[in-house]
């Protein structure tokens, strides 16, 4: 089925930026989130599609590699609850 959809040049810049960050088409993406809006409407069944799966890991990483990089002391037991006693 073939839907036309008029939005405004936000959205569509949203919606361009958005889907190009995740490497695929606006068409796609707009297909995607459509699926995404009518599963969370009919409650959903409570399972992730392989593809809905990496889109979620997808939006969790988005701004990830700015992140500072902490060496793996910072994750010690005597790193966390240093001056406690």
């Amino acid at each position: 089925m073939t839907i036309q959809v008029e939005v405004s040049p936000e959205i569509e810049a949203r919606l361009l930026a958005v889907a190009q960050a995740r490497g695929v088409a606006p068409e796609k993406y707009a297909e995607i989130l459509l699926h995404d809006a009518l599963a969370s409407a009919a409650g959903g069944s409570g399972k992730l599609t392989l593809e809905q799966f990496r889109a979620m890991l997808r939006e969790i990483a988005e701004g990830s590699e700015n992140l500072p990089q902490l060496p793996t002391s910072a994750f010690s037991r005597q790193s966390l609850y240093e001056g406690r006693r």
